[in-house]
């Protein structure tokens, strides 16, 4: 005997009334705004994979990375591995620098001999030949006025240069950085950099004419009764001629520096300052300024080591025109000395002198940055 369900009723295994299919199960639908089963929200636009993916591959090199070390930490030989390709690109440089910079410095021997490259046939034999004095050529140039005399001429020149050529690349990267128009801006560094890419003969051909005697200057004031007008042979005046002329010449080719510090500077922080009432003057002084001072010290302690070295090429063509007394300086001396009169043992012993002189004057001057909070050239 059969049996037979209502209609409407459910069979045992869960199908439908007789003669109609089970109807779908439909899922309660999910509160507004409730993630999906996958995490992210209904509202979301599709996720194509490429963050996930991104993710991955940055755990994956930084487990090679972690896999490839070696457990002791990394080595200079591992380092030198890593970064083969870029020590493959400098060596051309440093190789220039040992050639240039570094074999010469055995040269320095000769301080301590009586040189003489004609008591031999060759060099090697005039230097094996000549006489070692020990430290005579040291003991002569403290008694020597005119090497003293160099040396305070060198002197007075760095200090008068550092004074008024150092700020001025300074308050040229704050002038050009304060221009809006980008066209205007590209045509001011043009015209600025241009000085740097002419020689000293140009320079001062172009000093002459305007500053000499037969210059543009004096052909006007001839014109209208006036005196002579010659500064190009003034001695009193030479310092600060050679002075204003690396102005001229370098002031401009210094502001790279500068500007490049400038462009990493926040502009959040113009804003935040602008918001809080800072004018433009308040802006420079807090924003601008703290974000140069780390150049500023660095350039600053690289110029101080080199206080004794103020422009031999520039120096060497007008010292005929203002004479020896105003315009010798140590590396003038060393020319005239050395090459001039022959004399090449004491002019390597004043090049001894100077080269020490100038290291322990950028010793002090970066143990003066980090006094101040700066960096400097190195760190402690």
């Amino acid at each position: 005997m059969s049996h037979s369900t209502a209609p409407g009723e459910a069979t045992a295994d869960g199908a439908g009334p007789t003669g109609m299919a089970p109807a779908p199960h439909i899922a309660p639908a999910a509160p507004a705004g409730s993630p999906t089963a996958d995490g992210t929200p209904p509202d979301a636009p599709p996720d194509d994979g490429r963050d996930n993916r991104r993710r991955r591959d940055r755990k994956a090199a930084a487990a090679r990375a972690r896999a490839s070390a070696p457990p002791g930490g990394v080595t200079w030989r591992h380092r030198l591995r890593r970064d083969r390709a870029l020590v493959l690109m400098t060596l051309p440089a440093l190789l220039l620098v040992l050639v240039f910079a570094y074999v010469p410095l055995l040269g320095n021997v000769i301080a301590f001999k009586e040189f003489d490259p004609y008591i031999g046939e060759s060099f090697s034999e005039s230097f094996e030949l000549s006489p070692w004095v020990g430290f005579e050529q040291f003991q002569r140039m403290w008694g020597d006025p005119y090497f003293w005399s160099a040396v305070e001429n060198t002197l007075v020149i760095f200090v008068i240069q550092l004074l008024f050529f150092f700020p001025v690349p300074i308050l040229l990267a704050l002038l050009i950085n304060s221009i809006i128009s980008p066209r205007v801006r590209a045509w001011t560094q043009g015209v600025l950099y241009l000085p740097h890419f002419f020689s000293w003969v140009l320079v001062i051909t172009v000093f002459q004419q305007i500053f000499g005697g037969a210059g543009i200057i004096a052909q006007t004031m001839r014109e209208h009764g006036g005196g002579g007008f010659d500064l190009m042979t003034d001695p009193g005046f030479f310092k600060f001629l050679v002075t204003f002329q690396m102005i001229w010449k370098d002031a401009g080719w210094g502001i790279i520096v500068f500007l490049a510090a400038l462009a990493a500077v926040n502009h959040e922080l113009y804003e935040a300052a602008a918001m809080d009432g800072a004018n433009r003057w308040r802006r420079m002084w807090h924003v601008t300024l703290p974000a140069l001072r780390p150049v500023i010290a660095m350039l600053l302690v690289l110029r101080v080591g080199d206080a004794l070295t103020v422009g031999f090429e520039q120096i060497l063509l007008q010292r005929t025109a203002v004479g020896t007394g105003a315009s010798e300086v140590l590396d003038t001396y060393v020319w005239n000395v050395g090459l001039e009169n022959g004399d090449f043992g004491y002019a390597a012993a004043v090049g001894i002198v100077k080269g020490i002189f100038g290291l322990c004057l950028v010793l002090i001057a970066n143990k003066t940055a980090h006094l101040l909070g700066e960096q400097g050239v190195y760190r402690k």
